[in-house]
């Protein structure tokens, strides 16, 4: 289902019913590890990309960010302003 080199490569998967009746596969929801880091409260305007970017010295490593906050939606870079949100180390 996954290339060799995704970070999803591997892991369990479950298969759902979308509202067609058609067999949907996703990878399994699975709790990670507390990553070592700092909390950063959102600002106006901050954005995982650009934070992935200002920690990392790479935008497209926004996911790091976004898997050690398990709530967060990585296709949506946006962040609600006041919000806590841990920071992993690179």
């Amino acid at each position: 289902m996954f290339l060799k080199n995704s970070r999803y490569f591997g892991l369990p998967t479950v298969t759902a019913t979308d509202r067609a009746g058609d067999p949907v596969t996703a990878v399994k929801l699975r709790t990670l590890p507390a990553t070592p880091g700092h909390e950063v409260t959102i600002r106006a305007h901050d954005q995982l990309d650009a934070m992935s970017e200002q920690r990392y010295g790479d935008a497209t490593r926004y996911w790091h960010i976004a898997d050690a906050n398990t709530e967060l939606e990585a296709a949506s870079t946006l962040l609600p302003v006041g919000r806590t949100t841990h920071v992993p180390k690179g």
